[in-house]
């Protein structure tokens, strides 16, 4: 019988094979970037996402502007601490001035987004401050229509005057009722409103140098002024 005892100088044929299947040690060249980070699992992901709006349509403020004002509130939000009510257009003005008997005595701002898409397409923004609830703010907003009138809240705060001036002039919005609605920042004859979503970036060519071709009765430079350059 043949002795299989392995010679002394001979390796088990099991350790050939599994030197045989090693792949050999790449170094990294010199001045290679280092490998990258597997990436996070989908849970820490997740556990990393910013702040979510929540209801609140039973804060205290939003309850009892809903009480006194019938039908006035359509939802409510909180985020990240600040509270946004949307508020039914026709109620705007009585909202206001619930708030207001409420001690938001101070209109930040009155502006306005254009949604282009949406139908409504506007919405109307209020920024209410009251000094006397630890500097508290609140939001409303309306939605408005391509062409429909938002009703003036000058009648309740007058510093709203120039601010409605403002969105009429730069989103053309109309408010039923303003003392003194005309335009703002442009002049009376711009062609129109430059903060709509279908205003060309690259502005519109007015045919004037820096003044418009059209210019408000006594407005505009003199007659002899080289600004005064239109196309004939």
């Amino acid at each position: 019988m043949a002795d299989e005892t392995p010679k002394a100088d001979e390796k088990p044929k099991a350790d050939e094979k599994a030197k045989a299947d090693e792949k050999p040690t790449e170094a990294a060249a010199p001045g290679a970037a280092p490998p990258k980070p597997a990436p996070p699992p989908a849970a820490a992901a997740a556990a990393k996402k910013g702040p979510v709006a929540t209801d609140a349509s039973q804060k205290p403020l939003v309850l009892g502007l809903a009480g006194a004002v019938p039908g006035a509130v359509l939802s409510a939000k909180e985020f990240v601490g600040e509270t946004t009510v949307d508020v039914a257009l026709d109620k705007i003005l009585d909202a206001c001035r619930h708030l207001k008997n409420e001690s938001f005595t101070y209109l930040v701002d009155l502006t306005a987004v254009d949604w282009k898409d949406r139908q409504p397409r506007f919405d109307v923004v209020y920024y209410l401050h009251s000094f006397r609830r630890d500097n508290e703010r609140i939001r409303l907003k309306v939605k408005v229509a391509e062409g429909e009138a938002c009703p003036s809240a000058t009648a309740v705060f007058e510093t709203s005057n120039w601010m409605e001036r403002e969105v009429f002039d730069l989103f053309g919005i109309t408010f039923a009722n303003h003392p003194d609605l005309r335009r703002i920042l442009t002049w009376e004859g711009f062609n129109g409103h430059p903060l709509r979503k279908d205003f060309p970036v690259e502005g519109i060519d007015t045919g004037a140098a820096i003044y418009p071709d059209r210019y408000p009765d006594g407005g505009g430079p003199a007659s002899d002024d080289p600004n005064r350059k239109t196309l004939s």
